[in-house]
């Protein structure tokens, strides 16, 4: 039985929606990272990043969102164009732009926008910029083809679509009239059945919302060397 390490956050979604997509039978085991949980030493067994999402498939664990799609997708032989192919190249290079720009210039811009305290207008400024300029680059291969690959939904969408779903948050609620093809694309998928159920997992458990000092303690470990500085 596959064991699915899960918060509701966007990288453990891409999981989320591939497990739907594929029909595999898989248990969610809840991390609640406002809690801390993602620290306990049984989990840093798993992911000894102390990050969700992580799977476990027999003998196999594995982390990091992108790691975990393509071995489910290798695994099934789906939402994969095979070895070889243009477009397997193709699905590998947006697959990293999703996992080394996407993801990060993303969450850096929510950190400094949302929780960081002041000063911070040049980071603001900084990851503002690089999550727009990225976003740009999607829209733009989005305004081109239907999907990111070959003409065929994909890991590589299902990777866009765990980001995606946050672009108000992360650049504000006019972020849409920047990105229409991004914003074409996410309700394409949000209209698939296995979006729906991927969404709903997160209704199945109690994960805590409020980000207090004790979430913010666990989150952001590095704050505490603030106070010795």
């Amino acid at each position: 039985m596959i064991k699915f390490y899960y918060h509701p956050s966007p990288n453990p979604a891409k999981v989320a929606l591939f497990l739907e997509e594929a029909g595999l039978d898989y248990e969610a085991v809840p991390v609640d990272t406002r809690k801390g949980e993602q620290h306990a030493p049984d989990f840093l067994k798993i992911n000894p990043n102390a990050k969700t999402p992580a799977l476990t498939d027999g003998a196999a664990t594995l982390f990091d969102s992108k790691a975990i799609l393509i071995y489910l997708a290798e695994k099934t032989g789906k939402f994969l164009p095979p070895a070889g192919d243009e477009n397997r190249a193709q699905l590998l290079s947006w697959l990293m732009f999703v996992a080394t720009g996407i993801g990060p210039y993303s969450g850096q811009c929510v950190h400094f926008r949302h929780v960081a305290p002041e000063p911070k207008a040049y980071a603001v400024n900084r990851y503002t910029f690089e999550a727009e300029r990225h976003w740009g680059i999607l829209n733009d291969r989005l305004g081109a083809q239907e999907w990111m690959v070959g003409g065929e939904y994909t890991i590589a969408d299902m990777s866009v679509w765990g980001w995606a779903r946050a672009v108000p948050f992360i650049l504000g609620e006019k972020a849409w009239e920047m990105f229409p093809n991004v914003k074409r694309h996410l309700d394409a998928i949000n209209a698939r059945p296995a979006a729906a159920r991927a969404e709903a997992l997160k209704a199945k458990f109690a994960f805590k919302t409020e980000m207090d000092d004790e979430a913010k303690k666990a989150m952001f470990p590095q704050n505490a060397r603030l106070a010795t500085a």
